[in-house]
């Protein structure tokens, strides 16, 4: 790389547009989607789609919702030609399902794409040339009439040729290919040219793509050009301004965004943002994020997983673990701070029944795409008291006192630490009872009996224990169980401790549930511990968290 003063490349000239008005727009609708996986997507894999994997991308698409989906390339490729003839001969268009041709302003291609197209119901013929000063300079060492002219002849050959099949309705797309490069003026008019040539209507307009072949500048010079190109029109109300954004600096999707506040009405791109280089627009990416402000993007991703597996596999791409929306982590905390501020989002959510999706960390609820709230919080050394509370509490139905979160996650914090990676919520769980739920060491109980005394409400109990191995009766009394094991465990010496709070609840229902229960006690020492227990019987539950809490003590236990 060069230091200093870099010489090798040149800045992005901005556009000329010191009125420009898009800042201040805002996208209140979707634009018109559509879908490049078959043919640019499908052109940038390793191994392309076979046919029958490229029905099933198909089948998705329309499934999706998209309206306009491109198909392929059909004069460059035997593949694609046939691909298009079995969605014609085993009926898998829909009526209202538009089919896009790719084909470059060349006579041979433009006849043979048209053959391809026979008993098509729809379709749109993307005619492209390109246009830029390298491209005219490097590629095709022509001049920028002769550039033109090449335009306007592809499009008068379409014209001539769209009687050859009277049963297909045809609709004309024009690119600009490398429109980022090129001079918006001459952009502008060769695009009018093709107009004039194609004579589009105000009910039959034509499609004009500007696409960022290469991704050259900032965002916002996209959305000049675009602006300045919609503004400059003679005819903007007979034509469809649509983007086709690429992702060389990694701000595709910022572009595309910033270009539809510009005045552009359509968007192609593909799932997840397959293509050549660094991708294409992510067209997921961009109808969430619509949804995400209130606007319904008319695509459905309400199953994203199951339209991830379907992608992965006929692709043989993989999304990645911190891809927006779909990716495997993207709704997952790892962070404490933030793991605490999800739980308490969720709580609140769900006490207050809210309609609008208002939970810190959390831009779009993961339920609206098929994701699950399980998947939110998982847990590593990095992890905090709110986020193993929320896992012991969503998949295991254990509301842990507040005050016993800080300790518990400390815990788990420290088994993480010991295995040098994440703890499933399995693992969580398991280390949670290992060390706090029905302790049995060094004090168990081994049998109870509880005696109720009319007068006063006392309990007395009457219990058979097992202490560092010896076995023994102890009895106590007190205005419940638990109070009366600790008057059993006082008239032992063994009393070390004060109780301090006392919490349970139902695990399960029907013939299934369970009780929990929660004690925290204060050593002699000025100490704290809780323990839990889990026993069908409730009284029995309050037992086992007690001993559970003394075992915990147990370092300053009696021998």
């Amino acid at each position: 790389m060069q230091k200093g003063r870099i010489t090798k490349y040149r800045p992005f000239p901005p556009i000329e547009l010191p009125d420009r008005q898009w800042p201040s727009k805002v996208i209140d609708h979707s634009p018109i989607w559509a879908s490049v996986d078959l043919r640019d997507g499908n052109q940038a894999l390793a191994i392309p789609m076979n046919v029958e994997e490229k029905l099933e991308m198909f089948a998705l698409l329309v499934d999706i919702g998209f309206k306009e989906i491109e198909v392929g390339f059909p004069s460059a490729s035997n593949t694609e030609y046939e691909f298009i003839r079995r969605l014609v001969s085993e009926e898998c268009i829909p009526e209202d399902v538009t089919l896009q041709v790719l084909v470059q302003a060349r006579e041979h291609l433009i006849r043979r794409t048209f053959e391809s197209l026979v008993g098509v119901p729809s379709a749109i013929v993307h005619l492209y040339n390109s246009t830029s000063p390298l491209q005219r300079r490097v590629t095709f060492g022509k001049s920028k009439a002769e550039i033109k002219a090449i335009a306007v002849e592809g499009t008068q050959l379409v014209k001539s040729l769209v009687s050859t099949i009277p049963g297909t309705k045809i609709r004309l797309q024009y690119s600009p290919e490398s429109f980022s490069d090129t001079e918006v003026d001459y952009a502008l008019e060769v695009c009018e040219a093709v107009m004039d040539a194609w004579q589009p209507t105000e009910s039959a307009p034509i499609i004009l793509n500007l696409p960022a072949t290469v991704e050259m500048a900032t965002p916002n010079i996209h959305a000049d050009q675009i602006e300045w190109f919609c503004r400059h029109m003679q005819e903007r109300n007979k034509a469809i301004i649509s983007l086709h954004t690429h992702n060389d600096r990694g701000t595709g999707i910022a572009a595309t965004e910033l270009g539809l506040m510009a005045g552009a009405d359509r968007v192609e791109g593909t799932l997840f943002g397959n293509g050549e280089r660094t991708g294409n627009l992510d067209i997921v990416t961009v109808a969430l994020n619509l949804y995400t402000q209130g606007v319904d993007p008319g695509l459905d991703f309400s199953n994203l997983a199951e339209i991830r597996s379907i992608y992965e596999r006929v692709t043989r791409m993989s999304v990645h673990e911190r891809h927006p929306y779909a990716g495997d982590l993207v709704f997952t905390a790892f962070s404490g701070s933030h793991q605490d501020a999800i739980k308490k989002g969720m709580d609140l959510r769900k006490k207050e029944q809210a309609e609008r999706f208002e939970v810190p960390y959390l831009l779009i609820d993961p339920q609206d795409i098929g994701r699950n709230y399980e998947a939110i919080i998982r847990i590593n050394s990095q992890s905090g008291k709110g986020g193993v509370a929320y896992i012991l509490a969503q998949d295991f139905g254990l509301e842990l006192p507040k005050a016993m979160h800080p300790e518990v996650g400390t815990v788990v914090n420290e088994a993480a630490d010991k295995h040098g990676r994440e703890l499933s919520a399995e693992e969580v769980h398991a280390v949670f009872k290992q060390e706090y739920v029905n302790l049995a060491t060094p004090l168990e109980i081994l049998a109870i009996e509880r005696e109720d005394f009319s007068k006063g409400g006392e309990v007395r109990v009457e219990a058979d224990i097992c202490i560092r191995g010896e076995t023994m009766k102890v009895a106590g009394t007190g205005n419940g169980p638990i109070s009366a094991f600790v008057d059993a465990l006082d008239q032992k010496g063994w009393k070390n401790f004060n109780l301090l709070d006392y919490r349970q609840h139902s695990i399960g229902g029907g013939s299934k549930t369970k009780a929990a229960a929660y004690i925290q006690i204060r050593h002699e020492d000025g100490k704290t511990y809780f323990g839990c227990g889990i026993d069908p019987n409730i009284e029995l539950a309050g037992l086992r968290a007690l001993v559970s809490a003394f075992n915990r003590a147990s370092q300053v236990a009696p021998e």
